[in-house]
């Protein structure tokens, strides 16, 4: 099986370490998405929402012929929307797993949003948190360096740990059914 790493140019990113992705700032409006798609088989490379671009761009390049195992990192978890269009093609989509690793939920407290993650969830998608060693893989292998330097280590915000934590709890307590208020 050979992993194809692809990053699209228009929703590649730039960390900066002192950039702590889980913290909420008010008028956020852009997600970053990173993705790894498997096949088996066959290699292939690859202003909506990154989910929605990447089902537009990526997704009708996939053969149905072909199990696709995709793992996107995400600094936030989808909207509403979104979630409902990653579920409904899940359900379309048999040959499609889906692992969605992300830094933050997005507007978690929201009863609407936590029944569009657990619906998610029941079409097959695994949504996960990013613990310190995801972001330091998304670091190494999806961080554009500046060309000419040395490449810089990814460097851990402060409460990282704390973080992952507080949003692992949050995602679990939402995915067993119990309804959660900020």
């Amino acid at each position: 099986m050979d992993t194809i790493k692809l990053q699209w140019e228009k929703h590649s990113f730039i960390l900066k370490p002192q950039n702590n992705p889980t913290e909420y700032y008010s008028g956020r409006n852009k997600t970053f998405l990173c993705y790894v798609i498997e096949t088996q088989g066959k290699e292939s490379h690859a202003a909506a929402h990154a989910e929605i671009a990447f089902f537009n761009t990526i997704l009708p390049k996939c053969e149905s012929s072909l199990r696709y195992n995709v793992t996107w990192y995400v600094s936030s978890s989808p909207c509403v929307t979104c979630a409902d269009r990653i579920t409904e093609t899940l359900r379309k989509n048999k040959n499609l797993r889906l692992t969605i690793m992300v830094g933050r939920l997005f507007m978690w407290e929201e009863p609407e949003m936590q029944a569009a993650l657990k619906k998610m969830k029941s079409a097959g998608c695994k949504l996960r948190i990013m613990k310190p060693q995801d972001f330091e893989y998304v670091w190494q292998n999806f961080v554009e360096q500046e060309e000419g330097e040395e490449a810089k280590a990814f460097v851990p915000w402060e409460d990282i740990q704390e973080n992952f934590q507080y949003y692992e709890e949050k995602l679990a307590e939402i995915l067993k059914g119990n309804k959660l208020h900020g």
